[in-house]
């Protein structure tokens, strides 16, 4: 009861603060802000469900004071990426959004075996407009070991891979350095926003501020996929990112470092990420919210992948 008395307070505080947002929310530094992942498109994946929703999503995030978005519709085996329709409908949001807000293509893509052959063979097709830039999505409940091949392959292409959400997967919530691991070999790391105060769980709130506190996240995105439980809400996100870790580290994570994403500009100079490349284990541990092993944790990365053995992911990326 009282999970469901914290989770009804949060959701009343957005409505309000979106309800009430205005121009005015873009004085002080808040500004130029860019939101790299969330589902506009509508009507393509577990996002945005018509039209008036995406415009919806768009205008609310501009009236927080957000300037530009990428759209990412998911590329998997539940969404299939339907390169057309979703073209058609990112031209005509553009054109009714127009002077309100800028907006990027380019999807949230899951590291199947097909989809990394299809990128591998396309360089640069998923990236946000085509410039390199990759958000990498995984199955929720198994990552094999070996994806750091995978990623590799992707990386050889000319793509430079950013891990959403890692704080969200229950796979790499019992296995931490695995994500040290993929950021020793050049990824970047995205959190979602709502996860640094607890809107997913406890797990991803206690992972993701380990992550702000040793300076191993490089974006921070609101991942909307609508109006009601999943809202365009970045603000919140970079005011506790203020309070924390201070002004000039909320600018990097919503301004600068989503600027040269967009623009598939050069990786620009990022602070020391503690520990990284000391191996020194991360704090946190699953098994001290749930009791049990950590590799049995269920946290909920959003939409869920089929779950993929070492042997038969291998065997299907490259069996070609």
């Amino acid at each position: 009861m009282a999970r469901l008395d914290e989770a009804l307070r949060v959701e009343a505080e957005d409505r309000i603060s979106l309800r009430y947002a205005t121009p005015r929310r873009k004085e002080g530094r808040w500004r130029g802000v860019i939101d790299i992942h969330q589902h506009l498109i509508w009507g393509v994946d577990d996002g945005s469900p018509d039209l008036d929703t995406s415009l919806s999503m768009a205008r609310a995030a501009a009236a927080e004071g957000v300037t530009h978005i990428v759209c990412t519709p998911h590329a998997s085996e539940r969404y299939p990426y339907r390169a057309h329709l979703i073209e058609q409908r990112y031209a005509e949001l553009r054109g009714l959004l127009e002077g309100q807000i800028g907006l990027s293509l380019a999807c949230d893509f899951h590291m199947t075996a097909e989809n990394i052959y299809d990128a591998a063979a396309n360089p640069l097709r998923y990236s946000i407009d085509g410039k390199g830039y990759l958000l990498i999505e995984f199955a929720d409940a198994s990552i094999p070991g070996q994806i750091s091949d995978a990623m590799f392959m992707l990386q050889s292409a000319g793509y430079t891979l950013i891990v959403t959400h890692p704080e969200r997967y229950s796979a790499l919530l019992g296995q931490p350095e695995m994500l040290a691991e993929w950021m020793r070999q050049g990824s970047l790391v995205q959190v979602t926003a709502g996860s640094l105060y607890g809107r997913f769980g406890k797990m991803a709130e206690a992972f993701s501020n380990e992550l702000l506190q040793r300076n191993w996240i490089h974006f921070l995105a609101s991942d909307a996929h609508n109006m009601t439980g999943r809202r365009p809400h970045l603000k919140k996100g970079y005011d506790y990112v203020v309070q924390k870790a201070g002004e000039e580290t909320a600018r990097r994570l919503c301004v600068t470092n989503p600027r040269a994403a967009v623009d598939g500009a050069p990786w620009p100079a990022q602070p020391e990420p503690l520990g990284l490349w000391e191996h020194v284990p991360l704090k946190f541990q699953a098994r001290k919210f749930t009791g049990r092993s950590s590799r049995k944790v269920n946290s909920g990365a959003g939409e869920d992948a089929p779950a993929a053995s070492k042997t038969g992911f291998f065997r299907s990326l490259f069996a070609r």
